[in-house]
């Protein structure tokens, strides 16, 4: 097909050209189509719970609002984790679910959830909603909103709020690809009754009268319409108040006829809602920020692009001297991060094209295979862009164009060679150079598809990993791939077709500049090769040495995930001390900002976000802030990394006390923070029930880090310490002055908090009304306690009269995972890697950190990725070399050589370590896909020298030394020419500085390292482990093997001799009879007879004496004798049930044999057919014997080549393993039937003669005698009997007796008694007896179900069946016969010498194919009899 593919290629290069055009078109389309972002967006399959409650502390939330909603959610299916935030007036709760998980259904069914869990949140304390569908990439444009310098008198905080909320987010919301706009700081404007309490004291008037008021007096109506001649007049009541004054002239109540209106007891005025966040902006002051969420799955390029069209039709917008300035831009990243792929893609095309054209010798050549660069990546852009693979920093990071035009370089070197060998100084027509181009490409094609085929395969399994490195590494891998298919088509089509038309005609070889390098470099290769055969066993022991070496060193690289990438910005933490306000962290971000942009020039701009947004996808608490610090280009930095710039302004900022600092970037905090709940790069996690312990061994934790090396920014999570003031109520005092706690909250949180009274509408926009006392009157603790209560008689008490108020800490934050409490120490990694860092850690708390029972540690963020991405790559990587292991068997036939060839591989390793000791990097995942992809490439070389000497070898060249010497002087050009193109093609991605080019450096460096020391060593290694493997061989007898085959089956039929022969029928009889599943249906056949028997059962019959003083004191005696008995159908009912019991325990009796005789039958069959398995490949091994007996005459007269003689001996080998292999069959089925026979015995089937069972059906049989319809249908009898005996129970009993008394020393006296017992109290009867009815309709219900079911899988069989039968019945007319003739044909002219051997062997495999067919087929047909009728019952 290939053959084919190629001449079509070179004869039709018109249709060609237009195929690479349209590619050209697609492609061109395609880059304009691709999703394009900075990094793959790595984020765990979530859902957030977001639940706000203005008014409650951490540990309400927790208990009223967290804990039932995790619950709740503990009940999903495909749930991963959960985990949640407590803090006061907030609850968060993330839900992790399965990858695979459709998050618009895991959406759902949380909403599904929510449903139920809100009955048991308490009424007011808050709703939960769904956060939107965003992820760690999701943020993607923040801006900041402020005036000009001129306007700052202007515009409030306020105001700038209200026009981002009711100008810039409404224009902003619909924008493609934008699922929410979120706020952030300033106050957010509200219509503000405040409440003079001094006045309503004096008025005897209470805030729930002016709440009332206020929502009574708020509102619009409608009262239909009047119709009036042709006009209709609708009716419209307007009561909505719509301004201050409106609010003011509102009446509370009415005091002798003079009514109180609101502005008599409050000051209505613009007011503001809690404050839980800010922002300020560059040491100003503070501003309003907003950032667009970018909806999951969406294209970040695309969107960013959008959201700023749309950012510029909202600056025509806004007011005069109101500036929206962007602080965040993902574009900038993102053409950063693509920047630098293009960057290193180019330079490394072109080192690669440079390398080509000079060591190919032919600067057209060179040119052809570069020109596959291009084509091949428009390719895997067209195929990236329909599997929705994003072009970003991994998914095009590992492209080296060196491996990808591999197999161009073949064809169009092995083209080249051929020109200058066969036609030096001639000028070829265009027919000629077409059928030249054919011949070399058909000849070298093997060789040049699977260099990209190995390369290919080595990529699958990455393919294979799963998580955060699935989704980090699995893009890159399916871009190699497609990139590397799309090199192989056209190495197969586009390549012969430019080779024919534009190599030159006239073909003139000089000695080119590739010729002089290579001659250098074998005067330098050829005597190092000759010493290391010389001294064979010391140059290997060096190399044993080098790499136990490399072992050792890479023991001690350490390890990390992923390298971090440098995003170009930073992202600082501010931490004050627990229980700052907010105006406290406002005030100290503008000082952090001050000396930032003081001290460094570096910087282009400092935001900084306190608090939660409007949205509260990221919780802080007030005195935690994120500073994010925008940069400018690294050209304009002092610094030469980012870790000098942290600690520079580390330093910087340690003179503002108090305050602590982290130091991260803004994508890598966010996946941190949702990955693992941590925005660190390392979290250890305490897990225990009690708040103030955990604090105290976090702390604890806390020091101890702090004093490892590499260890930074360590934090303890702060849970506790938050002020509060805490109102306690008396309840002796409650209940003395009639009040309810209610009542009293319901004031407390009025006159302190606020309570939403309704709204007000400003045209299009809508403020809250909302009540609450004036601000003088809630400053102090004195106003809490001098809040005036109304009692039930009208008087007034104040609050701390009922109550205790006072200061006191509380929880400031409660965490929770996987429903269990836990505190967490962030660390991040500074200047080491985080395994060796984790280590260390886990050891000194081990032995330092002192836990209580019930408490316990665990580790994540980073680290846990880490792992669980190394237990998978411990999967990846052997599989990776099994594969190649295996391809490298299938192409050289011989183990030996496969291992031979596989020695590359820790001969690369040991490059690849030492690499990244150099550049003193640590392991990671990118360095691990780095040695996946290097054990692929290493083995080409092995590949082109082995393959050669195989050559020589063949050509008749048996000297081993010549031959290594002339292998090795040949091939060095293509070992050369494959490395180099693979390692120099990396070289630009390993000495990379741009932004991205972390993560590509350790790849790179492996990939490079690797292939230096295995094209080293390969050169001088494999040669010296190919003279061992040559000069030790078995030897082999000359004999043929004929003998052996035949010794061998004689001795298998002498075994079975010894055994006892039997057929089908009489196994399964003995199966019946000795089986252990027989005898337990038996015994419980007869277990149940026994109890049918004992179904007439009145019980005990009671004897009693008695003496005493019965009837005096002179004492007498008594003795009675009594029976109870049911009534009597209880019995006869009872006797019913236990009689369908025993014909159940029949019927089940029934469906053992049923299916232990279908069990015997199919084994029966299958040894039976498994010995005709046998008999047919010992017929082929005598044929293929007599075969290499002719082919070793012919050889040995010289009739024909060694290659024949060859064929013939593999073919002998081949059938003898495939009849060993079938004799293990055999015995395991003997085994098998043995058991099942459960015989000591051994047994044998009747091989005399083919079997074919035979099979009676008409149409309309069914299953209604199947065992199992019988067995149910009896269900339905015992449940009806089971009815009858319940019903039977609530009859009467009755009872007899017999009294025998003595009286005053006088006996005689004597009695008889009768008695009924009536079930007068029968409500449990009554339920025993609907439950057995139901029983009933269950069991009718089975049977139905059973019949569908057998009848369905009835109907399949016979489907099948027919099939089969008219199969099997083809090959007994005419298959057997046909195949028969072809066995004595080829034979018969193969000896005389009318056919050669490549006739012969596939004359013979046709023959053989078609007797094997023959054999499955009919025993797929018996196998199919045997459970049609087990189906029917026919067994039964």
């Amino acid at each position: 097909m290939i053959d084919k593919l190629m001449a079509f290629s070179i004869k039709n290069k018109l249709i060609i050209a237009l195929f690479v055009l349209a590619l050209i078109a697609w492609g061109s389309y395609s880059i304009k189509k691709i999703p394009i972002d900075a990094v793959p967006d790595i984020t765990n399959n979530q859902v957030q719970i977001l639940t706000q409650s203005p008014t409650l502390a951490a540990q309400e939330v927790e208990q009223f609002i967290t804990f039932p909603l995790e619950i709740a959610m503990s009940n999903l299916p495909d749930v991963v984790e959960i985990r949640s935030i407590s803090r006061f007036g907030l609850s968060v709760i993330t839900v992790v679910f399965e990858e695979d998980v459709n998050i618009y259904l895991a959406r759902q069914l949380i909403s599904e959830q929510l449903k139920t869990a809100e009955n048991d949140i308490p009424e007011g304390f808050g709703k939960p909603e769904l956060a939107p569908i965003t992820t760690g990439l999701g943020e993607v444009y923040q801006y900041i909103l402020h005036t000009t310098p001129e306007y700052d008198s202007v515009y409030t905080d306020m105001d700038l709020r209200s026009i981002n909320d009711w100008l810039v987010i409404r224009q902003l919301a619909g924008t493609k690809g934008v699922i929410e706009v979120s706020s952030w700081g300033g106050h957010l404007k509200q219509y503000e009754v405040a409440v003079n309490p001094e006045k309503l004291n004096s008025l005897n008037l209470t805030i729930a009268e002016v709440f009332a008021a206020l929502e009574n007096n708020n509102e619009n109506t409608g009262g239909s319409y009047i119709e009036k001649q042709h006009n209709a007049y609708f009716i419209r009541g307007e009561g909505l108040v719509k301004s201050i004054s409106d609010i003011e002239k509102i009446v509370v109540k009415t005091a002798n006829n003079i009514p109180i209106l609101i502005r008599d007891v409050a000051v209505v005025q613009y007011g503001s809602a809690t404050r839980f966040g800010a922002v300020t902006w560059n040491g100003k002051g503070e501003v309003v920020a907003g950032q667009a969420l970018m909806l999951k799955g969406e294209n970040s390029y695309s969107v960013v692009q959008a959201v700023k069209e749309r950012v510029e039709q909202i600056k025509k917008s806004l007011p005069e001297g109101v500036i929206i300035e962007p602080y965040i831009d993902r574009s900038e990243l993102i053409d950063r991060a693509i920047g630098t792929v293009s960057k290193n893609l180019i330079e490394g095309g072109l080192i690669v094209i440079f390398i080509l054209v000079v060591l190919l010798g032919n600067f057209r050549g060179g040119l052809i295979v570069a020109s596959v660069i291009p084509l091949s990546m428009l390719f895997a852009l067209c195929m990236m862009n329909m599997f929705g693979i994003s072009a970003n920093l991994m998914s095009l990071g590992a492209i080296d164009f060196g491996l990808i035009v591999d197999g161009a370089v073949i064809i169009v070197e092995s083209i080249v060679h051929r020109l200058f060998v066969l036609h030096n100084n001639k000028t070829l027509t265009v027919k000629q150079m077409d059928t030249h181009v054919h011949e070399s490409s058909v000849k070298i094609r093997s060789s040049a598809a699977f260099g990209e085929i190995i390369i290919l395969i080595v990529y699958l399994p990455i393919l294979a990993l799963v998580g955060i490195e699935g989704k980090m590494f699995g893009p890159m891998a399916q871009t190699v791939s497609f990139a590397i298919l799309g090199a192989l088509i056209l190495s197969l089509t586009y390549v012969p077709m430019m080779c024919a038309l534009f190599l030159k005609k006239e073909v003139r070889q000089t000695i080119s500049i590739a010729d002089k390098i290579i001659d250098k470099l074998q005067k330098v290769y050829l005597p190092v090769l000759k010493f290391s055969l010389k001294n064979r066993m010391a140059v290997l022991i060096a190399v044993l040495i080098l790499f136990g070496a490399g072992l050792f060193t890479f023991s001690r690289l350490g390890g990390e995930f992923i390298p971090t990438l440098d995003e170009g910005d930073f992202a600082l933490h501010q931490i004050l001390p627990p229980g700052s306000s907010l105006s406290q962290s406002v005030e100290v971000s503008g000082q952090i900002q001050k000396i930032l942009l003081e001290n460094f020039p570096e910087i282009d701009k400092v935001v900084t976000k306190m608090g939660t947004a409007e949205i509260p996808t990221d919780p802080m608490p007030l005195e935690v802030g994120d500073i994010m610090v925008k940069m400018k280009p690294r050209s304009e930095w002092r610094y030469q990394n980012r870790e000098d710039m942290f600690e520079a302004m580390e330093a910087s900022l340690s003179v503002i006390a108090g305050v602590n600092f982290e130091f991260t970037q803004p994508i890598q905090m966010r996946f941190n923070e949702l990955i693992s709940g941590v925005r660190e790069d390392i979290a250890v996690k305490i897990y225990g029930e009690n708040l103030d312990i955990l604090f105290q061994k976090g702390k604890e934790a806390e020091k101890i880090i702090a004093n490892i090396d590499g260890s930074g920014d360590v934090k303890v999570e702060q849970i506790v310490g938050l002020p509060q003031i805490v109102v306690r109520y008396d309840r002796n005092k409650i209940a003395k002055h009639g009040l309810n706690i209610k009542e009293v909250n319901d004031l407390l949180r009025s006159a302190f908090a606020g309570k939403k009274a309704g709204i007000v509408i400003e045209g299009e926009k809508r403020f809250d009304l909302v009540i609450r006392l004036q601000d003088k009157f809630r400053h102090d603790i004195e106003n809490v306690r001098n809040l005036y209560l109304t009692l039930p008689s009208g008087s007034q008490i104040p609050l701390d009269e009922v109550a205790y108020i006072g200061y006191e800490e509380a929880p400031m934050q409660i965490s929770r995972e996987d429903t269990k409490r836990r505190i967490t120490v962030g660390v991040n990694a500074r200047n080491r890697d985080i395994e060796s860092l984790v280590g260390e850690i886990q050891e000194k708390l081990e032995t330092q950190l002192n836990l209580p029972a019930g408490y316990f540690i665990e580790y994540g963020g980073q680290f846990e990725n880490l792992i669980e991405a190394k237990s998978r790559l411990l999967i990846a990587v052997p599989a990776a070399l099994m594969l190649i292991l295996l391809l490298l068997f299938f192409t050289f036939g011989s183990f030996k050589q496969a291992l031979l060839i596989f020695t590359a591989i820790p001969l690369s390793a040991i490059g690849g370590i030492y690499a990244l000791w150099l550049r003193d990097m640590p392991f990671s995942i990118s360095a691990g896909i780095g040695f996946i992809a290097l054990f692929g490439v290493a083995v080409l070389n092995g590949i082109v020298l082995i393959g050669y000497f195989n050559e020589l070898k063949q050509e008749g060249m048996t000297n081993l030394y010549d031959r290594i010497m002339e292998g090795t002087k040949v091939r060095l050009r293509p070992v050369l020419m494959t490395a180099s193109v693979a390692a120099l093609g990396f070289l630009p991605m390993a000495l990379s500085s741009t932004a991205g080019g972390e993560v590509q450096k350790p790849l790179a460096t492996v990939v490079i390292g690797g292939l230096i020391t295995a094209t080293i060593l390969t050169l001088v290694i494999l040669p010296i482990l190919y003279s061992f493997l040559e000069n030790f061989k078995f030897k082999q007898s000359k004999k043929p093997l004929t003998l052996a085959l035949i010794f061998t089956v004689a001795l298998g039929h002498q075994s079975f001799a010894q055994t006892k022969t039997i057929g089908i029928d009489e196994a399964v009889e003995l199966a019946f009879q000795n089986h252990p599943s027989m005898k337990t249906a038996t015994l419980e056949i007869e277990k149940q007879q026994q109890l049918e028997k004992a179904t007439f059962n009145p019980g005990k019959t009671s004897i009693s004496y008695g003496r005493g003083e019965f009837n005096g004191k002179t004492g007498d005696s008594q003795w009675q004798i009594s029976q109870d008995f049911r009534f009597p159908s209880v019995y006869s009912s009872q006797k019913k049930l236990e009689k369908s019991k025993t014909n159940l325990s029949e019927e089940f009796l029934n469906i053992s044999k049923n299916d232990l005789e279908r069990q015997v039958r199919i084994k029966y069959v299958k040894l039976l057919f498994a010995f005709e398995d046998l008999k047919l490949f010992n017929e082929l091994q005598e044929g293929y014997s007599e075969f290499a007996a002719i082919a070793r005459k012919r050889y040995d007269v010289g009739e024909t080549n060694l290659l024949e003689l060859t064929v013939a001996e593999s073919k002998v080998q081949r059938v003898t393993i495939e009849r060993q292999q079938s004799e293990a069959t055999i015995d395991a089925l003997q085994n098998d039937l043995k058991i099942l026979l459960n015989s000591d015995v051994s047994l044998m089937v009747d091989t005399t003669k083919t079997m074919k069972l035979g099979l009676e059906f008409e149409e309309g049989n069914s299953t209604v005698a199947n065992p199992m319809v019988q067995y149910y249908r009896q269900t339905i009898t015992v449940a009806e009997n089971n009815y009858r005996l319940k019903k039977a129970d609530r009859m009467p009993d009755f009872s007899i007796g017999y009294l025998n008394q003595e009286i005053f020393h006088q006996g005689g006296h004597q009695a008889v008694k009768a008695g009924i017992k009536i079930p007068i109290f029968d409500r449990s009867n009554k339920g025993k007896i609907n439950a057995a009815k139901l029983e009933v309709q269950i069991s009718q219900s089975r049977l139905e179900q059973t019949q569908l079911e057998l009848e369905s899988k009835l109907n399949q069989k016979m489907l099948t069946y027919h099939k089969k039968r008219m199969l099997v019945e083809y090959y007994e007319k005419t298959g057997s016969e046909l195949s028969n003739r072809m066995i004595n044909f080829s034979k018969k002219s193969y000896k005389n010498g009318e056919i050669g051997y490549v006739e012969y062997i596939s004359s013979l495999d046709q023959a053989v194919t078609l007797k094997q067919e023959y054999i499955t087929s009919l025993s797929e047909y018996n196998l199919l009899v045997i459970d049609i009728k087990n189906l029917l019952g026919a067994y039964n």
